[in-house]
């Protein structure tokens, strides 16, 4: 039979990056005592108040057919908080509601590029952007995010890349794997490259509240001057710990709205209104239970670094998010490598870098998602067994 030219797009693009994630949950169904730091579960649940107001929203009816923009409360909450944070009047008419910052990437992607287009993204990238670039059928081209940078994105870089077929630069700040958080000078150099080679930018801001103390979040959209040519996705699936409930949302010009809203109803005819009750109040005000998540998971990471950092570890600190990456070019083996003995030998997931891109190649991404004392017995198990690897090289 027959299939469409995206199954062979994306047939390469999906289970093979999280091999290692997998493979740990099968060992543990089959018993094995695994300890697993791959993924980004949020370690709290969803702050009660969300959800009594889906309950109570379920049990007033609000679980018929919405429309394919968004519920008007929320739309009209999403308004204020955009407008607040740019200082200048967002309408409701500049958004559209989706299930999840994925599927408003999905979905942004398939209206902004086509066949053959270039897409810029900063490597190491989010383990998924390949394939939503891919179903689009354009070309992801990679961006270095240099190590000696703090990993982020350098205006210089992102030039050097460009050619006449590119047509949007995907950012992601904060940063997933890495933690980097851009500067608003960076962001404004950023954009202005974008500005002088006419290119979309698309920014995932899904960890905006989980940034650590001491850094400031910044964003394209709240330029004035790029707001024309900027599309901002979230949810409240890392910001308020609710990833199961699937609601997320884009924001970008009125035109780029309304270009997008029949994309988006051929996908889904509108999220569900209870959900949408549910996400109103919880962008209606800065999230609490996201600066207790952002406060635990700083504190892992200096306890990471503390712990791992030094001889032939290296230990990147984040600034924000829920992951650290950590360097083990010096024990000869490549992230893939590290990541499977880990797991055969000391029973511990984590992923390899070489998940999200070849710069992360001989690193390894580790979840910041697990009480403190899993976080140390997981350093304790990263450091011996980097240590039979060093004796057994010496």
């Amino acid at each position: 039979m027959k299939y469409a030219a995206i199954t062979d797009r994306l047939s390469t693009l999906g289970g093979a990056k999280w091999d290692v994630h997998l493979r740990a949950r099968a060992m543990a169904a089959a018993g094995v005592p695994i300890l697993s730091l791959s993924i980004g579960e949020p370690d709290l649940p969803p702050p009660p108040e969300l959800l009594d107001r889906a309950q109570a929203a379920m049990m007033a009816g609000r679980y018929t057919y919405s429309n394919g923009r968004g519920e008007p409360a929320l739309l009209a909450a999403l308004a204020a908080r955009y407008t607040r944070r740019t200082g200048r009047e967002i309408t409701p008419s500049q958004f559209v509601c989706l299930p999840g910052t994925q599927t408003a990437l999905y979905a942004t992607l398939l209206a902004l590029v086509g066949p053959g287009d270039e897409v810029l993204i900063g490597d190491p990238m989010y383990a998924t952007y390949e394939g939503v670039v891919a179903a689009a059928g354009a070309v992801v081209v990679p961006v270095p995010l240099r190590p000696e940078h703090g990993f982020h994105m350098q205006a210089a870089d992102l030039a050097a890349c460009i050619t006449p077929r590119s047509r949007l630069v995907l950012l992601n700040s904060p940063h997933n794997p890495t933690g980097a958080v851009l500067t608003r000078a960076e962001v404004q150099a950023i954009g202005s490259v974008a500005r002088a080679h006419d290119l979309w930018i698309l920014s995932d801001e899904v960890y905006e509240e989980l940034v650590f103390d001491g850094e400031t979040f910044a964003s394209p959209l709240d330029e004035a001057d790029l707001a024309e040519r900027v599309v901002a996705v979230s949810s409240i699936s890392k910001s308020h710990a609710a990833p199961g409930f699937r609601s997320g949302w884009c924001v970008g010009s009125e035109e780029f709205t309304e270009r997008l809203l029949p994309v988006a109803e051929t996908m889904l005819f509108g999220n569900q209104p209870f959900i949408a009750d549910m996400t109103a109040l919880a962008v209606s005000a800065p999230s609490q239970v996201a600066r207790v998540m952002a406060g635990r998971f700083a504190e892992r990471a200096r306890l990471m670094h503390q712990m791992l950092d030094g001889n032939h570890l290296r230990v990147h600190k984040p600034a924000a998010g829920m992951f650290a990456v950590v360097d083990v070019r010096a024990t000869g083996l490549s992230g893939v490598e590290f990541a499977n003995r880990l797991l055969d030998e000391e029973h511990l997931g984590v992923m390899p870098g070489e998940s999200f891109g070849d710069v992360l190649a001989g690193w390894l991404r580790v979840s910041l998602t697990r009480p403190d004392a899993e976080i140390a017995e997981a350093c304790r198990r990263i450091a011996a067994f980097s240590t039979r690897v060093m004796e057994g090289r010496g």
